[in-house]
Formats: structure tokens, sequence, C-alpha cells
């Protein structure tokens, strides 16, 4: 008997109030809290299987202490990912550490904002451990695709995982005028077959109200150039509050009749499953 794929939330974020317990570096925008507990009954409350967890850079930068503690409680509903820092000397220790971490699927580098060249040696050093760790390597890269195009050249080994559709996201209203902008320079990155795309808050990209129809035809052009099977649906929850809740970045892909059934099943789950090897277990 077929088992129904699991729906999988490609990028989530949990974090607790600011305290001196565990003091935030910065902020990201969200509500003032978001617990593993939170984040979960959002899941359950719209049939979301599991989530990969990314530690968030803006308050937590390199610690993942939370996050690990969300998998504690919550074991089986979260894959984790954690940024690195490229200016660590044992940043691949420190990779291989945390891929044999329970509950670990990926590493990431925030590459936007920042002023990095292709021969970055802590870039280089990450990406190889990753690929040695057998974990992809997530890049936030808006503004960053052509750094992005050259590093995933230079590391053909490396399971490379674009976040947010490669494009820059607004935090808060107004939305964007040309939400699409760098779409061809994202398209092109579909020629490494060591690339992959999360569609991680497309919705934020809409001016138009739920279930945002004005996403479609340039999301089509990328699930086309990279094929669905390299394509991974998410809300990046909670950083977009200020667009829309938790069920509309869930239902906006179920709705549509931009998907059939089988891309649905692949881009809401499948793929995810194959790309990180991991899968939801809810007990």
């Amino acid at each position: 008997m077929a088992t129904q794929t699991a729906t999988i939330d490609s990028q989530v974020h949990a974090y607790e109030r600011n305290s001196p317990e565990r003091p935030w570096h910065g902020t990201l925008q969200g509500p003032d809290e978001v617990t593993g507990d939170d984040m979960v009954a959002a899941m359950d409350s719209v049939g979301v299987d599991g989530a990969l967890l990314v530690s968030p850079f803006s308050m937590y930068r390199y610690d993942p202490s939370y996050v690990l503690e969300v998998n504690a409680k919550h074991p089986g509903r979260f894959g984790l990912i954690k940024p690195f820092d490229p200016q660590s000397e044992s940043v691949a220790d420190e990779i291989a550490e945390w891929a044999a971490t329970p509950g670990v699927v990926g590493a990431r580098i925030m590459l936007t904002g920042q002023t990095y060249e292709a021969d970055d040696p802590g870039i280089s050093r990450i990406l190889t451990a990753g690929a040695q760790a057998g974990i992809p390597v997530n890049l936030m890269c808006w503004e960053s695709l052509p750094l992005f195009s050259e590093l995933a050249r230079r590391h053909p080994n490396t399971q490379m995982v674009v976040d947010h559709v490669g494009m820059i996201q607004p935090f808060v209203q107004p939305a964007l005028t040309d939400p699409f902008s760098d779409l061809a320079q994202v398209i092109s990155l579909a020629a490494y077959d060591n690339v992959v795309i999360k569609i991680s808050g497309a919705c934020t990209l809409s001016l138009q109200p739920f279930p945002y129809p004005d996403i479609w035809e340039s999301l089509r052009k990328v699930f086309d150039a990279f094929g669905f099977n390299r394509c991974m649906w998410g809300t990046d929850w909670t950083r977009a509050v200020e667009f829309l809740n938790y069920e509309q970045g869930v239902e906006a892909f179920r709705v549509t009749d931009q998907l059939s059934d089988a891309e649905r099943s692949v881009l809401m789950g499948g793929a995810l499953e194959k790309i990180y090897n991991w899968s939801p277990n809810k007990g």
C-alpha cells in the first residue's frame, strides 16, 4: 500500500524572547517569541508533518543551542540547520561535529550583506567540509547570485541550496515593485547539477492578496529550469509574518491550480526528503 508523501516546510525559525540567559545579537522580523512549541502547534494546525528548523543568524549568530533544545523536546519533527562562521579556523571540524549531531541535516552560509570573494578560504572550507560530511550547504545569497554561481562551479561535489528563491524578499510592507527582477540570474544556477533551490518565502513576493496568483508565472520558470526534484517549498516562517500567516503560506500552494497533484507532492516534501536524506517522524 502506497504511503502519502510527508508535507515538509523547507525553512522555519524558532526562538525565545530576548533574555540575559540567551541574548539576541540582533533582531529578525517576526513576533517577540516563537518557541518550538509554537512552531509545532502551527504546523499541526495545518497538517505540516515536519520542517527544517534554521537557527536564526540575526538573533543567535552561530549558536545552535536553542534549536538543539527544540529538537530534544520534539524529536523527529525538525531537521536542524545552523550558520557557520567563515572566519573560524576550525570550521571544518565544527561542521564534522555538527553533521554527527542527532537531527542535523545541513549547514548554512550567510552571503547576503557580506563582501566575500569566490576564493575566500573560509567559504571554501565550509563547502568542502559539507561535501565531506555529506550534508547540503544552504546559502543566503540575495544580491550575491554571481558569487553563488562561481562557488557552485568551484565545488561541484557539494550539494548547494539556494535559500528563498534567490530573490530579495521584503521584511515589512509595502511589497517590492519588481520582486522577480533577478529571475534570470536565479534560473542560470540550474545549469549546475549540484544546486537545488528553496521556494521559501515566495508568497512575500506577491503584489496580490491570498492566494497570491501573480507569483506562479515566475515560479513556473524556476520549476521548468530546475525540475521539481530540485525545488522545495517553504514558508520562511516567521520572517514572513508581516505579509501572511502560517496557514496562508501553506494553503497557497495547496489550493493553486498551477500545480498538479504529483508536482505538489514533490515540491511540498518529496524533493526535500531526497535532498536532505531526512523525513519527519511524528511518533
